[in-house]
């Protein structure tokens, strides 16, 4: 069972015997501090935090850049996530769209937009988190840079720089008929662990923190999956070397984001409900496990993927089949779902 309080737990953040001021009640200045002691230096940073600007090597020539924002309410509820774990997510799932594109994360920018009456040590427990992960997924790779300001809301915006290495870049856009799909990582997990969220410690309409000896252990994986999610990126470049035609990152649910490679390379994904696991609906609605989708020649699939269907003929209207059946639009889209608490 994953231990949901540590590391990072917030539960000491209002000690008022602790030097533990607001962030309102400081400078700039001892907030950066704060992140910067605790985020190491990045293996391809040439010149870090300090000056206008980082510099961070790109030994291929050529840089892949991603950015995603995480704002509090319809990305997440604080009520449910620690300092640790936004940092922890905020990293991961930039750097699962640097490794969905077969390359090798190097570096993370951090912008956050803070409400005043945060306290310092929740800036410790992001940094703690995006250091962790970037340890723990992407080692080499580290915060570089940032900025940051205060907010009524609390906004975290994280940019990730990641390296080729030399191969040209995979996208959603190559995949062919007769290739086989398959996936890498966990499938509907993240997803379910929301709804668990949602339906136990979602009260009148607000979030409650969550009572982890409430939970049993496949609830409480699926929350950490949703809280922290572990996507597998050092498999992102291993793909691309052993040819993979398509990939991407699995955000916002199988059905959705197959359909878009479908899309992308004008052709049907055809996938079999009996590789989906022991609850395929999960596995087609359920996004944020950050997966890695793709695309690989008949039979050549590397290590740490699995197969779970094939490329197709575009069919008309129908971009992604399921045993044969088109599979509606299922998963989560921002600008369709949002404020939807079904989901989020």
């Amino acid at each position: 069972m994953v231990d949901l309080s540590a590391p990072g737990s917030d539960a000491t953040v209002e000690d008022p015997g602790s030097d533990d001021p607001m962030i309102g009640e400081v400078s700039e200045g001892r907030v950066l501090r704060t992140i910067l002691t605790r985020t190491p230096a990045g293996r391809d940073a040439l010149l870090g935090p300090g000056d206008d600007a980082a510099v961070v090597a790109a030994p291929s020539g050529s840089v892949v850049a991603t950015t995603d924002t995480l704002v509090e309410g319809p990305d997440f509820r604080a009520a449910w996530s620690s300092g640790y774990d936004l940092g922890w997510k905020s990293a991961a799932v930039n750097l699962a769209d640097i490794a969905a594109m077969g390359a090798r994360p190097t570096a993370l920018l951090v912008a956050l937009a803070v409400p005043k009456d945060r306290r310092l040590s929740f800036i410790a427990a992001l940094a703690d988190g995006f250091r962790d992960a970037c340890a723990a997924l992407a080692p080499g790779c580290a915060v570089v840079g940032g900025d940051l300001t205060v907010s009524a809301t609390l906004m975290i915006a994280v940019t990730a720089l990641g390296d080729l290495e030399g191969r040209p870049a995979v996208t959603r856009s190559g995949a062919q008929v007769g290739d086989d799909i398959a996936i890498a990582g966990e499938m509907g997990v993240a997803g379910h662990g929301l709804s668990v969220l949602f339906r136990r410690f979602h009260r009148d309409g607000v979030a409650v923190a969550v009572d982890a000896a409430a939970l049993d252990e496949g609830e409480a994986d699926a929350i950490a999956a949703q809280l922290r999610p572990t996507p597998p990126i050092g498999l992102g470049p291993m793909a691309a070397i052993a040819g993979a035609t398509a990939m991407m990152d699995v955000s916002d649910g199988l059905a959705l984001d197959a359909g878009r490679m479908a899309e992308a390379s004008g052709v049907t994904i055809s996938l079999e409900r009996a590789a989906l696991g022991a609850h395929p609906h999960r596995a087609l609605a359920g996004g944020e496990d950050h997966a890695l989708l793709a695309a690989f020649r008949a039979g050549m699939l590397p290590p740490g993927f699995r197969r779970i269907g094939s490329v197709i003929a575009a069919v008309a209207d129908a971009p992604v089949l399921c045993d044969g059946e088109p599979v509606g639009p299922l998963g989560w889209d921002p600008y369709r779902d949002a404020g939807a608490d079904a989901r989020r």
